[in-house]
């Protein structure tokens, strides 16, 4: 299934607006789970669902110009980014309306404990994740992978295509770089 999903992404590329009504059943239901991942880090109440988030997804998609991709991986990075770029945007709404309500902190993810999910935080990871894909792409797409999107180090390295140890490696230098980056030098669980 991963070659058909190529050959549709590429006949996309080439302007086949067909492509995307194609793609979209052999898609749908990862990306449901990546965004069911993404949503159980958010905080309890939250008023996006997963089938809300994934057609805001395609919403985004179908608005797109530059529909190129190197394949499978770079679509479901692709993918994660503009799910990232709409929660996002969502916690800037909700932050507009009650203005820090004394809500729970939610962790983004076990891993990254000093990241509340929910709060005004997620805009400057956003920008960081941004400086981030400029210095090294791969990594900024792993940490979206792991921990935005929910992939296991496994998942990610057959994505990526590269081995489990590399992912290891590059997504504890990338966390390192966030961690300082974003001002957390005296949080605990860097």
């Amino acid at each position: 299934m991963s070659d058909q999903i190529t050959v549709i992404l590429d006949e996309w590329g080439r302007g086949d607006r067909t492509a995307l009504d194609r793609l979209l059943p052999l898609v749908y239901p990862e990306l449901r789970t990546i965004a069911a991942a993404c949503l159980r880090r958010e905080s309890p109440g939250h008023t996006l669902q997963a089938t809300g988030l994934v057609h805001e997804l395609f919403l985004k998609l179908l608005k797109r110009r530059d529909a190129n991709f190197e394949g499978r991986a770079h679509f479901y990075a692709l993918a994660a980014k503009l799910m990232r770029l709409a929660l996002i945007d969502h916690a800037r709404s909700a932050a507009a309306m009650r203005h820090g309500g004394g809500l729970a902190r939610v962790p983004l993810h076990e891993e990254m404990p000093w990241m509340d999910a929910a709060g005004p935080g997620v805009i400057d990871l956003d920008r960081a994740l941004v400086e981030l894909e400029a210095l090294d792409a791969e990594q900024a797409r792993m940490i979206e992978m792991r921990f935005l999107m929910g992939c296991t180090v496994e998942e990610t390295a057959e994505i990526l295509g590269v081995s489990r140890s590399s992912v290891d490696r590059k997504v504890r230098m990338a966390r390192a770089w966030l961690f300082a980056r974003l001002g957390f030098r005296d949080a605990v669980g860097g």
